[in-house]
């Protein structure tokens, strides 16, 4: 969450009520994003899109449970008058999960569900990436709504549940370098000199307090060579 949040251009003397409370509308945003640093949940990580304060992208990594070693990317879109009641984020999901609390056609988290009323007093972007954390965790659907065969499926039959989702986090591996355009989110292959210098680094660094940042460098010129 070490990214720098979108800077907001001043707002003119002569703008309108309309432009005033926009500029008050994102200046929200840039604080709600600011809270995320130290607030976000753990494995979830936030960073907004290079032209547009109400984009962002992101990715879940899931450690434990059915989803365990998922890695799930995601865009996350605000309305243009976010901050307004009723005004829900839409988190849309980069490739295909299976869960009864994703649209298995549109890839979209049922947000609408969970919070059927948006109040902005009490409801912000670490609201959204909560409960994002909080459906691949829990044990329940009784409250899913949104890919009825997937909730028949945990009920009915748990062991076929369990392979399409071992099935899904496959895929989420699978396809961990897969981009979308313009995403800040970015996952690029390991190159053969990182690999190496890695393994330059766990054979010469036996002790981090005791190593300099020369030591360091000469790894890094002996792997460039590779």
């Amino acid at each position: 969450m070490a990214a720098t949040s979108p800077s907001l251009l001043p707002v003119s003397p002569m703008a309108s009520e309309e432009e005033r409370e926009q500029a008050l509308r994102d200046y929200k945003v840039t604080i709600e994003y600011k809270h995320l640093k130290s607030h976000a949940p753990g494995g979830v990580f936030l960073i907004p899109g290079m032209d547009n304060l109400r984009q962002f992208y992101g990715v879940i990594f899931i450690r434990r449970g059915p989803y365990s070693n998922g890695i799930f990317k995601f865009q996350l879109k605000l309305p243009p008058k976010y901050n307004a009641e009723n005004q829900h984020p839409v988190l849309t999901f980069s490739a295909y999960v299976f869960s009864p609390y994703v649209d298995e056609t549109t890839g979209i988290l049922d947000i609408k569900n969970a919070y059927p009323k948006w109040d902005p007093t009490r409801h912000y972007l670490v609201t959204v990436l909560t409960y994002l954390k909080k459906i691949f965790y829990t044990k329940s659907f009784v409250d899913a709504k949104a890919n009825d065969a997937a909730k028949e499926l945990a009920t009915k039959d748990p062991v076929a549940f369990r392979k399409k989702i071992e099935a899904c986090v496959r895929e989420s591996q699978k396809n961990m370098y897969s981009n979308d355009p313009g995403s800040t989110a970015k996952f690029t292959e390991e190159e053969v000199s990182h690999s190496v210098l890695r393994d330059l680094l766990k054979h010469h660094v036996k002790d981090e307090s005791k190593v300099t940042k020369q030591a360091v460098l000469a790894q890094i010129e002996k792997a460039r060579k590779v």
